[in-house]
């Protein structure tokens, strides 16, 4: 395993291996002493082409996340929302699949979503902190002051997504 920096400080690609045979594949996700990092809770989700899920944080036990694709394709989009960082309200997006030799390892203070590409995707999460649900904020996934660039107009979203903030009102908390 090995970390990869991106262009926005502490948000990191998981470099792994993939060990593939005629059976299909094994891969790591996570080793504690690469990430120096505890993680606690995990979750799934299973969504259909098109299905947009966030963008979604906690305001009060901000969670780091590792992000591994399991099944499928998608685009993956985090904010930074750490308020004395350079790149406080920028956004990075990746594709990620099941056939990617890496996880998106998200630092706690970053607003986290992600697009299914494929006809079904199946999404790994691991968290530091478990979910607290008096504290989860959603923000608008197109949000113009973000300029992130969905390849989408109109994704399937749930009700709670559909009510997401704006991000200025966000930045008032």
């Amino acid at each position: 395993m090995k970390i990869i920096k991106t262009k926005i400080k502490d948000l990191s690609l998981i470099k792994t291996e993939i060990y593939r045979d005629k059976r299909g594949f094994f891969k790591e996700v996570e080793r504690n002493n690469i990430l120096k990092k505890k993680f606690i809770f995990d979750c799934f989700s299973f969504s259909k082409k098109n299905t947009l899920r966030g963008l979604h944080l906690q305001t009060k036990k901000s969670q780091a996340k590792i992000i591994t694709v399991v099944q499928g394709k998608i685009l993956d989009v985090v904010v930074d929302l750490r308020k004395k960082s350079k790149t406080f309200g920028k956004h990075f997006a990746i594709e990620i699949s099941q056939d990617s030799n890496f996880s998106l390892y998200i630092p706690e203070n970053f607003a986290h979503g992600f697009l299914c590409l494929s006809k079904y995707c199946a999404v790994y999460y691991k968290c530091s902190k478990y979910r607290d649900s008096k504290s989860e904020k959603t923000i608008k996934w197109n949000d113009k002051k973000l300029k992130i660039k969905w390849p989408i107009k109109k994704p399937i979203l749930s009700k709670k997504d559909q009510k997401g903030m704006n991000f200025n009102d966000f930045t008032k908390f």
